[in-house]
């Protein structure tokens, strides 16, 4: 079912900018088209430098980032980007098959804001982005 503006939580133009950095291409093209139904202004990338090189062309305020990617984990990305100019203040989000204690402080001590363990719930993912939006603006 494809929700309307009102249903996602906001007129077009309204979203966020968010970078998906996730190696598995199909998963990643659902993510994105999932987002953009929800309004938001996505961008893609499948490896660890191209997740690099997208955030600083894009300068999302959102990134829903996997930990086990291809060139640069994704713990490596968080370290990069919390280094970034245009990136220090962007939201990080760790997409991981991986919940435990340990995995999740890995996480934070790495740079991200949040971790989030696959399969992640479309429903939660909705809820943390509306937030995110509701708030001030992260740029």
């Amino acid at each position: 079912m494809i929700a309307s503006d009102a249903e996602s939580g906001g007129a077009a133009g309204t979203g966020l900018r968010v970078l998906v950095v996730e190696d598995n291409e199909d998963a990643a093209e659902t993510l994105r088209m999932l987002l953009e139904v929800w309004g938001h202004q996505t961008a893609v990338a499948h490896t660890g430098p191209a997740a690099i090189e997208e955030a600083v062309r894009f300068r999302p305020q959102v990134v829903l980032c996997d930990l086990g990617l291809p060139g640069m984990d994704g713990l490596t990305v968080a370290g990069v980007l919390r280094r970034e100019p245009g990136t220090t203040q962007a939201f990080l989000v760790a997409l991981s098959g991986f919940g435990e204690d340990g995995d999740v402080q890995r996480a934070r001590q790495a740079g991200f804001d949040l971790h989030l363990t696959k399969p992640v719930d479309p429903n939660d993912l909705h809820q943390l982005l509306s937030q995110r939006r509701a708030g001030p603006d992260v740029t």
